[in-house]
Protein backbone atom coordinates (compact mmCIF):
# COMPACT_ATOMS: atom_id res chain seq x y z
CA UNK A 1 0.00 0.00 0.00
CA UNK A 2 1.39 3.68 -1.30
CA UNK A 3 1.33 6.46 1.28
CA UNK A 4 -1.39 8.28 -0.07
CA UNK A 5 -3.83 4.81 0.37
CA UNK A 6 -2.30 4.53 3.38
CA UNK A 7 -3.52 7.84 4.46
CA UNK A 8 -6.47 7.42 2.79
CA UNK A 9 -7.28 3.80 4.95
CA UNK A 10 -5.94 5.70 7.68
CA UNK A 11 -8.22 8.53 7.58
CA UNK A 12 -11.77 6.48 6.42
CA UNK A 13 -10.52 4.31 9.59
CA UNK A 14 -10.44 7.43 12.26
CA UNK A 15 -13.28 8.69 11.18
CA UNK A 16 -15.22 5.12 11.57
CA UNK A 17 -13.77 4.81 14.91
CA UNK A 18 -15.37 8.66 15.54
CA UNK A 19 -18.89 6.92 14.89
CA UNK A 20 -18.28 4.01 17.21
CA UNK A 21 -16.97 6.16 20.07
CA UNK A 22 -20.04 9.31 19.39
CA UNK A 23 -22.60 6.45 20.51
CA UNK A 24 -21.69 6.25 24.15
CA UNK A 25 -23.87 9.37 24.98
CA UNK A 26 -27.23 7.93 23.38
CA UNK A 27 -26.45 4.45 24.58
CA UNK A 28 -25.85 5.22 28.21
CA UNK A 29 -29.34 7.57 28.51
CA UNK A 30 -30.94 4.28 27.33
CA UNK A 31 -29.76 2.58 30.49
CA UNK A 32 -32.42 1.92 33.24
CA UNK A 33 -30.99 1.28 36.66
CA UNK A 34 -27.54 1.49 36.64
CA UNK A 35 -25.12 4.54 37.32
CA UNK A 36 -22.31 6.09 38.00
CA UNK A 37 -19.27 4.07 38.81
CA UNK A 38 -20.70 0.87 38.19
CA UNK A 39 -21.21 2.11 34.39
CA UNK A 40 -17.81 2.99 33.66
CA UNK A 41 -17.18 -0.87 35.53
CA UNK A 42 -19.12 -2.84 33.20
CA UNK A 43 -18.22 -0.78 30.10
CA UNK A 44 -14.13 -1.31 30.58
CA UNK A 45 -15.21 -4.43 32.02
CA UNK A 46 -16.26 -5.56 28.14
CA UNK A 47 -13.59 -3.77 26.64
CA UNK A 48 -11.29 -5.70 28.71
CA UNK A 49 -12.70 -8.69 27.98
CA UNK A 50 -13.58 -8.58 24.11
CA UNK A 51 -9.83 -7.59 23.82
CA UNK A 52 -8.51 -10.56 25.70
CA UNK A 53 -10.72 -12.68 24.00
CA UNK A 54 -8.89 -11.24 20.56
CA UNK A 55 -5.63 -11.68 21.63
CA UNK A 56 -5.80 -15.62 22.86
CA UNK A 57 -7.88 -15.69 19.74
CA UNK A 58 -4.68 -13.90 17.67
CA UNK A 59 -2.01 -15.26 19.84
CA UNK A 60 -2.93 -18.29 21.08
CA UNK A 61 -0.57 -19.28 24.46
CA UNK A 62 1.45 -15.88 23.69
CA UNK A 63 -1.38 -13.52 24.16
CA UNK A 64 0.47 -12.94 27.57
CA UNK A 65 4.01 -12.09 26.10
CA UNK A 66 2.06 -9.39 23.89
CA UNK A 67 1.40 -7.86 27.10
CA UNK A 68 5.02 -8.10 28.17
CA UNK A 69 6.25 -6.89 24.95
CA UNK A 70 4.65 -3.53 25.20
CA UNK A 71 6.70 -2.84 28.14
CA UNK A 72 7.03 0.31 30.08
CA UNK A 73 5.28 2.11 27.17
CA UNK A 74 2.12 0.04 27.12
CA UNK A 75 2.05 0.17 30.96
CA UNK A 76 1.86 4.15 30.40
CA UNK A 77 -0.45 3.92 27.26
CA UNK A 78 -2.61 1.55 29.60
CA UNK A 79 -2.65 3.97 32.08
CA UNK A 80 -4.08 6.82 29.97
CA UNK A 81 -6.26 4.90 28.07
CA UNK A 82 -8.10 3.92 31.66
CA UNK A 83 -7.95 7.28 32.45
CA UNK A 84 -10.25 8.26 29.36
CA UNK A 85 -12.00 5.88 30.09
CA UNK A 86 -13.33 6.19 33.43
CA UNK A 87 -13.62 9.90 33.43
CA UNK A 88 -15.37 9.85 29.93
CA UNK A 89 -18.05 7.65 31.46
CA UNK A 90 -18.22 9.56 34.62
CA UNK A 91 -18.58 12.76 33.43
CA UNK A 92 -21.40 11.84 30.85
CA UNK A 93 -23.29 10.39 33.89
CA UNK A 94 -23.09 13.74 35.55
CA UNK A 95 -23.22 16.58 32.79
CA UNK A 96 -24.84 16.63 29.40
CA UNK A 97 -23.01 15.10 26.71
CA UNK A 98 -22.59 18.19 24.74
CA UNK A 99 -20.51 19.27 27.68
CA UNK A 100 -18.54 16.36 28.33
CA UNK A 101 -17.61 16.45 24.84
CA UNK A 102 -17.22 19.72 24.12
CA UNK A 103 -13.99 19.30 26.73
CA UNK A 104 -12.82 16.98 24.83
CA UNK A 105 -12.34 19.03 22.18
CA UNK A 106 -9.69 20.80 23.81
CA UNK A 107 -7.86 17.23 22.65
CA UNK A 108 -6.50 18.65 18.98
CA UNK A 109 -4.81 21.88 20.06
CA UNK A 110 -3.33 20.27 23.65
CA UNK A 111 -2.04 17.33 20.84
CA UNK A 112 -0.80 19.85 18.28
CA UNK A 113 1.47 21.61 21.45
CA UNK A 114 2.61 18.29 22.75
CA UNK A 115 3.54 16.98 19.58
CA UNK A 116 5.55 20.14 18.14
CA UNK A 117 7.28 20.35 22.12
CA UNK A 118 8.54 16.47 22.27
CA UNK A 119 8.05 14.98 18.96
CA UNK A 120 9.18 17.96 17.17
CA UNK A 121 6.52 17.86 14.75
CA UNK A 122 6.06 20.36 12.04
CA UNK A 123 2.86 21.15 11.99
CA UNK A 124 1.68 22.59 8.50
CA UNK A 125 -0.15 26.53 7.75
CA UNK A 126 -3.16 24.58 7.28
CA UNK A 127 -3.60 22.95 10.22
CA UNK A 128 -2.89 25.04 12.44
CA UNK A 129 -5.20 27.43 9.94
CA UNK A 130 -8.30 24.29 10.99
CA UNK A 131 -7.36 24.11 14.72
CA UNK A 132 -7.98 27.53 14.77
CA UNK A 133 -11.13 27.41 13.54
CA UNK A 134 -11.82 24.73 15.48
CA UNK A 135 -11.39 26.20 18.29
CA UNK A 136 -13.78 28.92 17.34
CA UNK A 137 -16.14 26.65 16.68
CA UNK A 138 -15.30 24.76 20.39
CA UNK A 139 -16.03 28.35 21.42
CA UNK A 140 -19.29 29.00 20.77
CA UNK A 141 -19.96 25.55 22.08
CA UNK A 142 -18.46 26.88 25.02
CA UNK A 143 -20.69 30.13 25.13
CA UNK A 144 -24.10 28.37 25.59
CA UNK A 145 -22.83 24.88 26.10
CA UNK A 146 -21.06 25.03 29.85
CA UNK A 147 -21.47 24.79 33.24
CA UNK A 148 -19.45 24.32 36.16
CA UNK A 149 -20.66 21.62 38.16
CA UNK A 150 -18.37 17.95 38.60
CA UNK A 151 -18.97 16.05 35.46
CA UNK A 152 -17.52 19.17 33.71
CA UNK A 153 -14.21 19.40 35.43
CA UNK A 154 -14.08 15.53 35.46
CA UNK A 155 -14.33 15.51 31.33
CA UNK A 156 -10.94 17.65 30.99
CA UNK A 157 -9.20 14.43 32.22
CA UNK A 158 -10.15 12.96 28.56
CA UNK A 159 -8.44 15.53 26.30
CA UNK A 160 -5.28 15.72 28.71
CA UNK A 161 -4.63 11.74 28.72
CA UNK A 162 -5.84 11.78 25.04
CA UNK A 163 -3.19 14.12 23.62
CA UNK A 164 -0.16 12.43 26.26
CA UNK A 165 -1.66 8.72 24.47
CA UNK A 166 -0.80 10.23 21.04
CA UNK A 167 2.74 11.09 22.09
CA UNK A 168 3.27 7.61 23.41
CA UNK A 169 1.87 6.24 20.23
CA UNK A 170 3.82 8.01 17.99
CA UNK A 171 6.70 7.67 19.87
CA UNK A 172 6.62 4.08 19.80
CA UNK A 173 3.84 2.95 17.89
CA UNK A 174 5.62 1.88 14.64
CA UNK A 175 8.18 -0.23 16.71
CA UNK A 176 5.58 -1.95 19.40
CA UNK A 177 2.36 -3.53 19.32
CA UNK A 178 0.12 -1.29 21.60
CA UNK A 179 -3.50 -2.69 21.36
CA UNK A 180 -2.60 -4.94 24.73
CA UNK A 181 -2.61 -1.21 26.27
CA UNK A 182 -5.68 -0.37 25.34
CA UNK A 183 -7.07 -4.13 27.68
CA UNK A 184 -4.63 -2.96 30.03
CA UNK A 185 -6.81 0.49 29.93
CA UNK A 186 -9.75 -1.44 30.36
CA UNK A 187 -8.43 -3.95 33.36
CA UNK A 188 -7.03 -0.66 35.44
CA UNK A 189 -10.42 1.34 35.10
CA UNK A 190 -12.33 -2.09 36.25
CA UNK A 191 -9.85 -2.68 39.23
CA UNK A 192 -10.61 1.77 39.91
CA UNK A 193 -13.93 1.74 39.74
CA UNK A 194 -14.94 -2.02 41.40
CA UNK A 195 -14.81 -1.12 45.15
CA UNK A 196 -16.88 2.11 44.31
CA UNK A 197 -19.44 -0.25 42.05
CA UNK A 198 -20.57 -2.25 44.87
CA UNK A 199 -23.47 -3.97 45.31
CA UNK A 200 -24.02 -4.18 41.69
CA UNK A 201 -27.70 -3.14 40.39
CA UNK A 202 -27.21 -3.42 36.72
CA UNK A 203 -30.27 -5.90 34.82
CA UNK A 204 -29.94 -7.75 31.89
CA UNK A 205 -31.19 -4.99 29.81
CA UNK A 206 -28.52 -2.74 30.91
CA UNK A 207 -25.73 -5.55 30.90
CA UNK A 208 -26.46 -6.12 27.21
CA UNK A 209 -26.25 -1.83 26.43
CA UNK A 210 -22.98 -1.70 28.30
CA UNK A 211 -21.51 -5.07 26.45
CA UNK A 212 -22.27 -3.34 23.18
CA UNK A 213 -20.32 -0.21 24.49
CA UNK A 214 -17.54 -2.04 25.76
CA UNK A 215 -17.33 -4.06 22.45
CA UNK A 216 -18.25 -1.51 19.73
CA UNK A 217 -17.58 1.71 21.47
CA UNK A 218 -14.40 1.01 23.08
CA UNK A 219 -12.43 -1.96 21.85
CA UNK A 220 -13.16 -1.95 18.39
CA UNK A 221 -12.02 1.30 17.95
CA UNK A 222 -9.71 2.24 20.17
CA UNK A 223 -8.04 -0.74 18.23
CA UNK A 224 -8.42 0.95 15.20
CA UNK A 225 -7.32 3.75 16.31
CA UNK A 226 -3.78 2.33 17.70
CA UNK A 227 -3.28 1.10 14.04
CA UNK A 228 -4.43 4.20 11.53
CA UNK A 229 -1.98 5.98 14.70
CA UNK A 230 0.90 4.90 13.05
CA UNK A 231 -0.54 6.71 9.50
CA UNK A 232 -1.75 10.17 10.82
CA UNK A 233 0.66 12.53 11.96
CA UNK A 234 0.41 14.05 16.09
CA UNK A 235 -1.90 16.78 15.00
CA UNK A 236 -3.90 14.82 12.36
CA UNK A 237 -4.86 12.40 14.37
CA UNK A 238 -6.52 14.37 17.18
CA UNK A 239 -8.11 16.86 14.76
CA UNK A 240 -10.27 13.88 13.04
CA UNK A 241 -11.21 12.84 16.13
CA UNK A 242 -13.84 16.11 16.45
CA UNK A 243 -15.95 14.65 14.45
CA UNK A 244 -17.34 12.90 17.51
CA UNK A 245 -17.82 16.45 19.28
CA UNK A 246 -19.98 17.09 16.34
CA UNK A 247 -21.44 13.35 16.49
CA UNK A 248 -22.06 12.71 19.74
CA UNK A 249 -24.48 15.51 21.01
CA UNK A 250 -26.36 14.87 17.04
CA UNK A 251 -26.91 11.16 18.22
CA UNK A 252 -28.45 12.02 21.56
CA UNK A 253 -30.86 15.13 20.50
CA UNK A 254 -32.10 12.94 17.60
CA UNK A 255 -32.58 9.14 19.79
CA UNK A 256 -32.74 10.83 23.30
CA UNK A 257 -34.47 14.10 23.60
CA UNK A 258 -31.51 15.35 24.77
CA UNK A 259 -31.30 19.28 22.66
CA UNK A 260 -28.35 20.72 21.68
CA UNK A 261 -28.15 24.51 22.18
CA UNK A 262 -28.21 26.95 18.76
CA UNK A 263 -24.21 28.23 19.51
CA UNK A 264 -23.92 24.14 20.25
CA UNK A 265 -25.09 23.60 16.19
CA UNK A 266 -23.52 26.47 14.80
CA UNK A 267 -20.13 25.86 16.35
CA UNK A 268 -20.26 22.01 15.55
CA UNK A 269 -20.54 22.99 11.66
CA UNK A 270 -17.94 25.40 11.51
CA UNK A 271 -15.71 22.40 13.54
CA UNK A 272 -17.00 19.65 10.29
CA UNK A 273 -16.20 22.70 7.77
CA UNK A 274 -12.48 23.19 9.43
CA UNK A 275 -12.32 19.06 9.13
CA UNK A 276 -13.36 18.80 5.72
CA UNK A 277 -10.94 22.29 4.88
CA UNK A 278 -7.67 20.00 6.16
CA UNK A 279 -8.69 16.73 5.10
CA UNK A 280 -9.12 18.11 1.21
CA UNK A 281 -5.87 19.93 1.52
CA UNK A 282 -3.80 17.19 3.16
CA UNK A 283 -5.10 14.72 0.48
CA UNK A 284 -3.88 17.24 -2.21
CA UNK A 285 -0.57 17.73 -0.79
CA UNK A 286 -0.03 14.12 -0.39
CA UNK A 287 -1.07 13.34 -3.88
CA UNK A 288 1.73 15.79 -4.94
CA UNK A 289 4.41 14.22 -2.92
CA UNK A 290 3.81 10.82 -5.17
Amino acid sequence: MNTQRQHHWAVATVVLCTFLWSIAGVVTRKLEVTQGFEVTFWRSFFCALSLLIWLLYRNGRHAFHSLKQAGKFGLLSGLLWATMFTCFMLALTKTTVANTLIVNSLFPLIAALLSWWCLHEKISNVTWAAIAFATLGMGLMFKDGMDGNLGTLIAFGVPIAAAVNVVVLKKVGATLDLIPSVLLGGIFSCLLMLPMSLPFTANAHDLALLAVLGLAQLAIPCSLYVVASKHLSASELPLLCLLEVVLGPLWTWLFANEVPSHATLVGGGIVLLALVFNETVSAKNTGKDQ
